[in-house]
């Protein structure tokens, strides 16, 4: 495959030059003569380092080079050559991008409902079961088995999970008739920490802010005391913010994200729930995650 350059050689007479190339044996092309001093020309690119030998660019100090000869680029295939080689990084970079987006496109990175996200802790549970997992690649082949448990639940009349982007969409849409019943029993708390909050509405408060409280013990009972020592029962009303820590080795993560993702599906977090500190320290064996997060639970609210 022969590459070609056109060149310019440029003086007073510049046919003569063409003499000179000639008796050094360098085949010339397309001779072409636009002015009277200026001659444009095509030559094999192995030959073009042999003419600015004869006649150097710019010419000899002494005057001795009555030419100036340029060279003008690539003609036909070299010039595409000479394309490609002045964007080799631009290429790289568009080909690495492509790469980059399409794996970054197989992985999770949040749920997106529609419809209805009133079960919102129970889709991540189903999700979770069926090896889907946040900042993890996505797990291919298990929607209909998550489909199958959300459709399982009160009052779900129809239910699609699938990955578009770099997102879970999770539509479900429940029956018209589904009626909100009121908790009757005992307000207890979902997580443990320390009580920052606790407002009663109706109901006796069990705890105040600034006690301990461990998850399934009882925050508020269901009962209020008249003024004749009496108890009567109630649907207690309440809200409260507990502050938290979770703590916990996670040995099968291979990455920072993978072990808070775990972490934070173990939490069972929801949007009323805040994130205030996350420390992910690597260990010989996997990851040590610390969340500190403010979880607000409330009843019959």
């Amino acid at each position: 495959m022969t590459l070609y350059d056109r060149i310019q050689i440029e003086g007073l007479m510049p046919e003569r030059a063409l003499l000179r190339l000639k008796r050094a044996g360098i085949p010339l092309y397309d001779i072409e003569k636009p002015q009277k001093n200026r001659l444009l020309l095509r030559v094999e690119r192995k030959d073009v380092a042999r003419i600015f030998t004869i006649y150097p660019n710019p010419p000899f100090a002494d005057g001795k080079s009555l030419y100036t000869v340029s060279k003008l680029g690539g003609v036909g295939l070299a010039r595409l050559v000479d394309f490609c080689k002045n964007r080799v990084g631009l290429l790289l970079g568009a080909l690495a991008f492509c790469i980059i987006t399409l794996a970054a496109d197989s992985f999770v990175f949040g749920i997106e409902f529609v419809g209805t996200d009133v079960y919102a802790r129970e889709t991540a549970q189903a999700l979770e079961e069926g090896g889907v997992k946040l900042f993890a690649p996505y797990k291919v082949g298990q929607e209909d088995m998550i489909t199958a448990k959300l459709l399982a639940l009160d009052y779900v009349e129809f239910c699609s999970v699938k990955k578009v982007g770099g997102r879970i969409r999770v539509e479900l849409r429940t029956s018209p008739f589904l009626q909100k019943s009121l908790s009757k029993g005992a307000m207890t708390a979902k997580h443990s920490g320390e009580i920052i909050a606790l407002t009663v509405l109706k109901g006796s408060a069990l705890k105040t802010a600034g006690d301990t409280v461990q998850a399934g013990e009882a925050l508020v009972g269901n009962w209020f005391s008249t003024e004749a020592g009496e108890q009567v029962c109630v649907e207690p009303i309440a809200r409260v913010r507990i502050a938290c820590v979770y703590e916990g080795a996670h040995e099968e993560a291979v990455t920072e994200e993978q072990a808070f993702a775990e972490a934070y599906l173990a939490l069972n977090l929801t949007d009323k729930d805040e994130i205030t500190e996350r420390i992910v320290i690597q260990t010989e064996k996997g990851f040590h995650v610390k969340i500190s997060y403010i979880a607000t639970e409330s009843v019959n609210l």
